[in-house]
């Protein structure tokens, strides 16, 4: 039994509404339960609330205490079930946990003391740049679409609105105070949470858009500029064509390059045009990095920084490098470790490691006070056999392909030799012989049984042992998990912008973004994607009362109030705010 309320539409448009004492009956034929009146009380503004509230004290003599006491202050205080009603209802829990770190890690007060130097509201800017990096932690979307889920879906602290006009002013306001931001709030994030710094690790990606021709003000636009190995480029977001991680070179990009802690922290994030390359990003990024007072560091990269000029330039002041090497067509050091003869010692259940000691120009091993190149040759056995067996594949696919080739025109071959100039795992192991036949080269594939399971790194620290070696370039995986969770959880593309300037402030958007996400993973020893669906839970919700409203948050669960202790943030207050009625 329950009391409900109806209403009905008079033909002038007026909305009349009837209270009415109903229980539910369940039809003897169909089984659909259907509501019986029992009594009309009628139109709702003229029943007597104080009669209403006289029968729920009658009833409650007959309830339990406890019972009792629930309808009697529902009675007692005239408030009913119809009379309070819930206005909205948003998302709390992530967006208060990451206001949170967003003020532990200085990000917040480093914003507002560049605002205050250029006469701006700082609260005002720095509530806005915080609502845009929730967002992409959160729900990534445009700058548009963040609008309305700042005004729509979620509760942050001191922002009730934002408009577009306004999300695009904290951009432009990020991108020029972004070098005193990011060296304050490097140097608060490196006391808090203590990082090692000793060793830096660098990567690049790039990230493409959906347009048929690059950026008109580029001269260069159809191809990777060359480096001269002695220009820092300088940073800068001119949508390009280059060489494409994403495998899209058909696209106009742009590259990004980050610098981030063995715990996966990312320290700094730069944005270069699309045809920039790895060897002269790494001279830009030592740079910046260095004007933080970082000297002593040893820089931790993968085979697309290696140059002779820049590793001179990364040993400047002291510092150090660790750097793979590319196994074929590399240069004369490298290919002297490659075969040197040695033995291998065990790491690890899967990994062997052997020093390697080179002299200039890979002749000798520095006898004589030759200043030598210092290698480890690493092997993983389980991955020489997977190598082995794709080696095998390759060369069963290739004898399928070039089967009966002997009958075919000189025209055919070259056909079927060009289709795999973009296959190049095909390609080094096919042949021609002085006749134009097509043959397995089989000298090429023993040679590529002598790489099976091996990297190569090269390095200028003579302090650390292989072992060491080994384990901090494995570390940069760490850097290769910042990308994913920049181009996933984070929505780093699309990118809804086309000026330069917009596009790199939208990633430095992100790197902030993923700076609150890598220290909440490695505090809590979970993933991004369950902390944040756990506390995508707690809302907030606006009740209005006949004395006013209230904002209130629903209950903290189990699951939240781990997450929360484990980070140190204090629950959100059961009642945000009181708005009393003006009557």
């Amino acid at each position: 039994m329950y009391l409900r309320e109806t209403r009905r539409t008079n033909k002038d448009g007026s909305v009349v509404a009837y209270l009415q004492l109903a229980h539910n009956e369940r039809h003897p034929v169909t089984g659909v339960s259907t509501a019986k009146v029992i009594h009309n009380f009628g139109r709702a503004e003229k029943v007597d609330r104080d009669a209403l509230g006289r029968l729920v004290s009658s009833i409650s003599r007959f309830l339990t205490p406890g019972g009792e006491v629930e309808a009697g202050d529902g009675a007692g205080s005239g408030v009913g079930p119809g009379d309070v009603e819930v206005l909205d209802s948003r998302r709390l829990g992530g967006a208060w946990t990451l206001d949170r770190l967003w003020e532990r890690l200085g990000i917040g007060a480093a914003i507002r003391r560049a605002a205050a130097g250029r006469r701006l509201d700082g609260e005002a800017v720095e509530r806005v740049i915080f609502a845009l990096v929730a967002q992409r932690a959160l729900e990534p979307g445009s700058k548009l679409a963040a609008t309305r889920w700042v005004e729509q879906r979620v509760a942050i602290t001191g922002l009730v609105g934002l408009s577009d006009d306004a999300a695009y002013r904290g951009m432009d306001f990020l991108l020029d105070a972004l070098s005193e931001v990011a060296s304050e709030v490097f140097a608060q994030v490196a006391h808090l949470l203590n990082l090692d710094l000793d060793i830096v690790f660098v990567d690049t990606t790039s990230t493409y858009f959906q347009l048929d021709v690059a950026d008109d003000d580029v001269e260069t636009a159809e191809g990777v500029l060359d480096d001269d190995e002695v220009t820092n480029p300088v940073e800068g977001a001119r949508r390009t064509f280059g060489h494409s991680k994403d495998h899209r070179s058909d696209l106009p990009q742009v590259v990004i390059a980050m610098a981030v802690t063995r715990d996966g922290v990312p320290v700094r994030c730069w944005t270069f045009d699309g045809n920039t390359t790895d060897t002269a990003i790494i001279r830009t990024v030592k740079d910046d990095l260095g004007a933080w007072g970082l000297r002593r560091m040893i820089w931790v990269a993968d085979r697309g920084f290696a140059s002779a000029p820049n590793r001179s330039y990364l040993t400047r002041g002291g510092g150090h490098y660790i750097h793979a090497e590319k196994l074929r067509h590399t240069n004369a050091e490298a290919a002297a470790a490659l075969a040197r003869a040695g033995r291998y010692h065990q790491v690890a259940g899967n990994l062997r490691v052997k020093e390697v000691h080179v002299a200039p120009g890979g002749k000798g091993d520095g006898d004589g006070g030759v200043r030598t190149e210092r290698f480890v040759v690493c092997h993983n056995p389980d991955q020489a056999e997977r190598d082995a067996q794709v080696r095998a594949n390759l060369v069963e696919h290739l004898e399928h392909l070039i089967d009966g080739s002997d009958a075919w025109t000189p025209r055919r071959r070259d056909e079927l030799g060009g289709s795999l100039k973009g296959k190049p795992g095909l390609r080094r192991l096919l042949r021609r012989t002085p006749s134009g036949m097509l043959r397995i080269d089989r000298a090429a594939a023993k040679a590529e049984a002598h790489l099976d399971g091996k990297w190569l790194l090269r390095t200028s620290d003579l302090t650390l042992t292989p072992d060491d070696l080994a384990a901090a370039y494995k570390q940069l995986i760490e850097v290769e998990r910042g990308w994913r969770d920049l181009k996933s959880s984070l929505g780093l593309r699309p990118v809804f912008h086309h000026r330069p300037d917009r596009i790199r402030a939208h990633v430095q958007l992100c790197w902030l973004a993923l700076l609150l996400i890598r220290v909440v993973e490695n505090t809590t020893a979970d993933t991004w994607r369950n902390v944040r669906h756990e506390l995508d839970r707690m809302h907030l919700v606006t009740l209005a009362t006949p004395d006013g409203t209230v904002a209130q948050r629903s209950a903290v669960t189990a699951g939240q109030k781990t997450i929360l202790s484990a980070l140190g943030v204090a629950e959100p207050p059961r009642i945000l705010e009181i708005s009393p009625s003006a009557s």
